[in-house]
This record gives structure tokens, C-alpha cells and sequence, in this order.
């Protein structure tokens, strides 16, 4: 996973080191040589590119990033997808239970 998006060393070893699993749907991130679906993908949590903090960045599955797209992150929640994978405002990780919250 090359990190095309600018983000300094530090906010990237914080993120890599806070998100172990998928920030959406918690499964663990796989190998692209395992499953592409499952390999970890970076996530512009409010979709500007501009915005590199902690608090906009995460890491979470190809899978989730595909379908979330450039969706806003509280309509996105509302989507098939997330419905079909058990995605939640309860079971989303804390850095996307931040974001909802600052969305409401």
C-alpha cells in the first residue's frame, strides 16, 4: 500500500499503529495476494483529500472504501452495503463514531 496521498511518516505510523482492522466493518486486513477485497486501503473519512489529520485518515478494507466511494460518510451509513455487512453507527470504530458525530 503506497501512500500516494502525502500524509507525513508520523500521522501514517499513528494511523497504521490505531487501525489494525477495517475502521468500518472490524475484519482484519489481508495480503492483496489473499484477497484484494480484505487488503488494507487508506480512507479520506470526509471525502477531501485535503483534510490530513488523525482525525480525517484511517485505514479500512478495499471492500468498504469501494463501496463507500465519495459518498458522505452519514448517507453512506445508511446504504445496502452496510446494512448486508452489519456496518453501524455501534459497531464502526471510534475514530468513525467521531466523525458521525461531528456530522449530526
Amino acid at each position: 500500500m503506497a501512500n500516494q496521498w502525502h500524509i507525513p511518516d508520523w500521522l501514517e505510523a499513528a494511523i497504521r499503529n490505531r487501525d489494525k482492522a477495517c475502521v468500518y466493518c472490524a475484519k482484519e486486513f489481508t495480503p492483496t495476494s489473499v484477497s484484494t477485497r480484505s487488503a488494507a486501503s487508506w480512507e479520506h473519512i470526509i471525502n477531501d483529500e485535503t483534510i490530513i489529520s488523525l482525525e480525517n485518515i484511517a485505514l479500512c478494507c478495499r471492500g468498504c472504501n469501494a463501496s463507500k466511494g465519495q459518498k458522505k460518510l452519514s448517507e453512506w451509513m445508511k446504504s445496502d452495503y452496510c446494512k448486508t455487512h452489519g456496518i453501524t453507527e455501534k459497531t464502526v470504530s471510534q475514530v468513525i463514531k467521531d466523525a458521525l458525530a461531528k456530522c449530526l
